[in-house]
């Protein structure tokens, strides 16, 4: 139950920061290397891009990738939120009856790991789908995909099994340092706000509070590494799966790096944030509260 109420927790969020994602992926792809200068649209703030995209896409366009986005938390989040749940519950993160920073942030990258490289396949038809549009507001590569299972289809067609784990490796900096993050602060400041009686121990209000301050941490920390995950997974490949525009996630790094400088690093900060932190809150939220529940009634 631990995998199942994790999952459906991760899946609730998703319905609310869908848009988002779809807003931050745009913003991170804007500027690449193959694309500078030639983007007919230019991504100022995260509410002028859905503004955009909504008025030419339509509201159809702001959800683009949303069943693989679904199928994505569902399997990433269930897979790494119940390996914690279950760490958790053996005591495995606590050392003298009190949480240790030093053993959720191991668990946490641990757990973070398994689910992305698990969940990879799904992030990369989300990423696909989710960049494409009408040409006039493209930023990236178009793949022309006509769905989730259109696209799992044809890139194992083309490239087969190994094509659809393509990118994966960027999917361990970015799962393990996110999960560390979001895991470690999450589980530290409920004991905080417990500590400080703000709440009652059992108030819904504690899991709450807890993901507001657990979100910022995992943006500053994440977003590096999930623009570089985002090119990588985008990025077209030659028939023999070899990318286009880069070789490998240290040469996207250093690229967007020199290219674009540390702001580069830093695309789509704002929408990250917007998409990233809600998600982090209401999927932290919903999963405490969903455990508590099944708790009780046990």
């Amino acid at each position: 139950m631990d995998f199942v109420l994790s999952g459906v927790a991760a899946c609730g969020a998703c319905l609310f920061t869908n848009p988002l994602e779809v807003v931050k992926t745009r913003m991170q792809l804007q500027g690449e290397l193959r694309g500078r200068g030639t983007h007919r649209v230019h991504y100022r703030n995260v509410f002028q891009a859905m503004y955009t995209i909504g008025k030419v896409d339509g509201l159809a366009g702001l959800q683009r990738g949303l069943v693989p986005g679904l199928l994505y938390q569902f399997l990433m989040n269930g897979v790494r939120l119940g390996s914690y749940a279950v760490i958790e519950s053996c005591g495995y993160v606590h050392t003298e009856g009190r949480v240790s920073a030093a053993k959720t942030t191991t668990a946490g990258a641990l757990a973070g790991v398994v689910g992305g490289v698990m969940a990879s396949p799904i992030y990369l038809v989300k990423t696909h789908l989710q960049c494409q549009s009408t040409s006039s507001i493209a930023v990236g590569h178009q793949y022309q995909h006509q769905g989730m299972l259109h696209a799992l289809a044809a890139i194992h067609r083309e490239h087969g099994i190994a094509g659809l784990w393509r990118g994966s490796f960027s999917a361990i900096p970015r799962t393990s340092v996110g999960s560390a993050a979001q895991l470690s602060t999450f589980s530290a400041s409920k004991e905080l706000v417990v500590d400080l009686q703000v709440f009652h121990r059992d108030s819904w209000m504690v899991s709450l509070s807890a993901g507001m301050i657990s979100s910022v941490a995992v943006v500053f920390a994440m977003t590096p590494f999930d623009v570089v995950s985002t090119r990588l997974y985008n990025q077209p490949v030659d028939s023999r799966g070899k990318g286009g525009l880069y070789r490998g996630y240290v040469d996207c790094f250093s690229k967007t790096l020199k290219a674009e400088g540390v702001a580069g690093l830093y695309k789509g900060l704002g929408a990250s944030y917007f998409r990233i932190g809600p998600h982090t809150i209401l999927c932290l939220f919903f999963w405490d509260e969903l455990r508590r529940v099944y708790q009780r009634s046990r």
